[in-house]
């Protein structure tokens, strides 16, 4: 039976229209005014906002940290949920291959842990951890299989590679017509504070910002503009955290670098001074990069609202407090190092931006959707409300006033970084290609999620 949503007002990154919205199968295929709804299941919108599904450009829902003792909290099916729940239809979560191991097991292993599973449509960026002519080989088998983006690191031991290495990764994927994403903090000196305040027994998580400042990212975020120049292509950088980054952004930008932007929430929501939390409850904010200060806080949303931002994802990445987090309370190197975020991402944004009077809904969608789908070549696929597009739609009630608390989460974690928190608007319903999946915040179907294939530029 097709769908018609009526009496709601279609949001895209560029205007609004009061339009119905008729769905068959898993496509849009019908917008209008009065649509015919004889014979039709009738969606009544009246007084809300119909969305095109978010999407969450950077998770980690299937983490190890790579030495082999902390997994994360959240995996394929607990991630996903939490997503679906609060309107994030679409992720693209970061498969990592072991040291010594394929792009192509790992992209097989991320399969095998996502399909049947997951309760969003999913993709990934590839991580490239060690680059050699085996690997460089397997980009192309990448491309073939849908997948045309990839990520590498300038930080962490376990992960990062060379600027020769990254150089020539980034001549490889453009053959292709792909992009890479970098993680921008400079890896060697981190490494080096972090080892004198251990020295020193500087061990609070009031040091944990000291080892990862504003300059060590802005380094590296110069570092692969300069790379990228070299080798003629556009710059994808992720959770970008501080205004000295920003700026060198916008220097790249002037000299006629193409430069991709991503932000995450916690670096619009919170502040620094949760690393002085009283018993080890700073521990829970453990990310890198660090939560930065209200200045860059400020410099984050200006470049939000100018547009030298160009996304924003979450880098959903969590462990639990009582069990994990914990092991760092006698050494805040030993914290496991991420944040939940996909499941209040929206609603974050929503009430600070838009609600706040700093953003348009319009220019929310482009954030938190349309802009992303276009970026990773999902688009019109997903990202729009349009006549052949995936019936992925939030249904938005703009009126709800809420709080964020760990006691109502999907998310498998055992913390909320932004408890308390409270909400303006929230997702009345969401569908997943025409199927509706939550609603009010409570998945009503799950494990309805495909993997989304993507064709590069070349």
């Amino acid at each position: 039976m097709a769908k018609v949503i009526k009496g709601g007002v279609v949001v895209s990154a560029t205007g609004r229209i009061q339009q119905d919205v008729r769905i068959e199968g898993e496509k849009i295929v019908e917008l209008g005014s009065n649509l015919d709804d004889s014979g039709s299941e009738v969606i009544d919108a009246t007084g809300c906002f119909i969305l095109p599904g978010f999407i969450d450009g950077h998770t980690h829902l299937e983490l190890n940290n790579g030495a082999g003792s902390q997994n994360s909290a959240d995996n394929f099916y607990t991630g996903s949920k939490a997503a679906v729940a609060k309107g994030t239809t679409t992720i693209i979560d970061m498969a990592t291959p072991d040291k010594g191991g394929t792009l192509k097991a790992c992209f097989a292993g991320w399969n095998s842990m996502a399909a049947g599973v997951s309760s969003c449509d999913y993709t990934y960026h590839m991580s490239i951890i060690e680059w050699n002519e085996e690997m460089k080989a397997e980009v192309a088998d990448m491309f073939a299989v849908g997948l045309t983006t990839f990520k590498m690191y300038m930080a962490y031991e376990n992960l990062r590679t060379s600027d020769k290495a990254i150089f020539e990764a980034i001549e490889e994927i453009k053959k292709h017509g792909g992009m890479l994403g970098v993680h921008c903090e400079n890896g060697d000196l981190c490494d080096e504070v972090t080892l004198r305040c251990r020295e020193a027994g500087e061990l609070s998580t009031h040091y944990f910002p000291l080892t990862r400042p504003p300059a060590v990212e802005a380094e590296a975020v110069e570092r692969y503009l300069t790379i990228a120049e070299m080798a003629d292509y556009p710059v994808n950088i992720v959770h970008l955290s501080t205004k000295r980054a920003l700026e060198s952004v916008r220097r790249a930008r002037q000299r006629g670098q193409k430069v991709f932007v991503e932000t995450c929430p916690h670096y619009l929501a919170l502040d620094e001074s949760v690393y002085d939390l009283p018993n080890f409850e700073g521990g829970k904010y453990v990310c890198s990069p660090p939560i930065r200060s209200l200045e860059d806080q400020v410099a984050l949303w200006e470049g939000i609202i100018d547009g030298s931002i160009n996304t924003i994802s979450t880098d959903h990445c969590t462990f639990n407090y009582k069990t994990q987090k914990i092991l760092g309370k006698d050494d805040f190197s030993k914290t496991p190092s991420g944040l939940p975020g996909v499941e209040d991402r929206p609603a974050i944004i929503y009430t600070k931006g838009v609600a706040g009077g700093k953003i348009t809904l319009e220019r929310m969608v482009g954030l938190l959707s349309e802009d992303i789908a276009k970026q990773f070549l999902m688009y019109p696929q997903k990202g729009a409300i349009a006549v052949g597009s995936d019936a992925d739609i939030v249904i938005w009630n703009p009126k709800p006033e809420g709080k964020i608390s760990v006691k109502m989460q999907v998310s498998n974690v055992d913390y909320n970084p932004y408890e308390g928190f409270q909400t303006k608007g929230a997702a009345q319903e969401v569908y997943l290609r025409g199927i509706k999946v939550a609603e009010n915040g409570q998945v009503v179907q799950e494990k309805t999620g495909k993997y989304v294939f993507r064709k590069g530029n070349a």
